[in-house]
């Protein structure tokens, strides 16, 4: 086979547009039209934040079981019909007439979340694609960490004509456009792999032999930490960028060079992905964060220092969100990938969805000062645990 076929050659970027444009209608439509939507529905912004939580929390939930749909040969369906239901619900938040039916409707995103979103996507890679998955979710993320740029700027527009609710309608076309790109891609990567035809034989007892693994636990808090690091800061940015001295204008740039940071980190392992391991990757991406969190610190001396924050965190984090399936299939092995994959993907996802509270918190308890130590403390400690295990390995 040649190395195009391999890696799924055009199939692969169908489904990066896919994921591009459901992160764009599902998880960025509610920041970019948040100001929007409390001017619509006259609710607290902690009211309507409680919404994307609790999508956060179903979706930690579901993950260990879609993979294991996954491993079952379901991978595809999922891709193309979950979609669906994440159309409709965002479409209903446009009718949501108070809090409580805002909040059901975010649980059943949650469920279509974690059965379209890039835990499904990158476990039906690697079923799919083997030893070359690396690069096709290199590709899918490089382009869908354009989602922010797309949905920012259109929330903008769709906001000022349609207003929050009535924009959150729009947003939901954009998730159905998904569906028929993601049913070519899938089309045409089974077709590629006569295996493909066929569902899966089921894996039975390979999760709880993973769990047993120190080394999946150590996968775990790895990921875990790093994401609750970067959702803290994600969430906090502006505060903290103007806490070190830096302008609102300063701010605000340099908080918006943490996508394209993402993206340049992921285009640079791209394209070097023949030199460099996925250990030395990984290694390099820890690294990143942890010097990211050392430049917060000391900005309170050289506030231009948040730039360069800024640019660490995108990049390493960037570079974790490809390395981390990748990892959990050359560490704990290629069998039960999906439910093994989605159980790993647990911790992440808390820690997105704690970030919030976790940061109020700590700027409750110690102010911003407390923010920065405990963002370091996180990623070394994450450095640590993930140097040690790929050390042991």
């Amino acid at each position: 086979m040649s190395k195009p076929a391999a890696s799924g050659g055009a199939a692969v970027w169908l489904l990066a547009a896919g994921q591009t444009l459901i992160y764009a209608g599902v998880y960025y439509a509610f920041p970019a039209l948040l100001p929007d939507l409390q001017a619509a529905t006259g609710w607290t912004v902690a009211e309507l934040a409680l919404g994307p939580t609790l999508a956060f929390l179903v979706m930690a939930v579901l993950t260990p079981f879609t993979g294991a749909w996954v491993d079952r040969g379901w991978g595809g369906e999922m891709l193309i019909y979950a979609p669906v239901v994440a159309a409709l619900g965002v479409a209903a938040l446009g009718f949501a007439p108070n809090p409580l039916v805002w909040l059901l409707i975010w649980a059943v995103i949650g469920v279509a979340q974690a059965f379209c979103l890039y835990e499904t996507c990158f476990a039906f890679l690697t079923r799919r694609l083997g030893d070359q998955a690396r690069g096709g979710i290199t590709r899918v993320t490089l382009v869908a960490g354009f989602a922010g740029t797309l949905a920012f700027p259109l929330g903008d527009v769709l906001g000022r004509v349609f207003g929050g609710q009535g924009a959150l309608v729009a947003f939901a076309a954009l998730v159905l456009a998904a569906v028929p790109v993601n049913a070519i891609a899938v089309r045409s990567l089974r077709r590629r792999e006569k295996a493909g035809t066929s569902r899966a034989a089921p894996e039975p007892g390979a999760l709880r032999a993973a769990l047993r693994r120190p080394a999946f636990w150590a996968l775990a808090a790895t990921f875990g930490l790093i994401w609750l690091n970067h959702g803290v800061l994600l969430t906090y940015v502006l505060l903290l960028f103007e806490d070190r001295g830096a302008s609102a204008g300063a701010a605000t740039l340099a908080a918006a060079c943490i996508g394209p940071s993402q993206v340049l980190g992921r285009f640079i392992l791209l394209m070097n992905e023949a030199r460099i391991g996925n250990g030395r990757a990984t290694l390099f991406a820890l690294c990143a964060v942890t010097l990211s969190a050392v430049a917060l610190w000391s900005a309170g001396a050289l506030p231009a220092l948040i730039f360069l924050c800024a640019a660490l965190q995108g990049a390493g984090v960037g570079l974790l969100s490809i390395l981390r399936p990748v990892l959990v299939a050359e560490i704990l092995g290629r069998r039960g990938f999906g439910a093994i994959s989605g159980a790993a993907a647990v911790s992440p996802i808390l820690a997105s969805a704690a970030a919030p509270a976790v940061g109020a918190g700590l700027l409750h308890m110690g102010g911003a000062g407390l923010i920065y130590a405990a963002c370091l403390a996180m990623a070394v400690a994450g450095l640590v645990i993930g140097a040690g295990l790929l050390r042991a390995r």
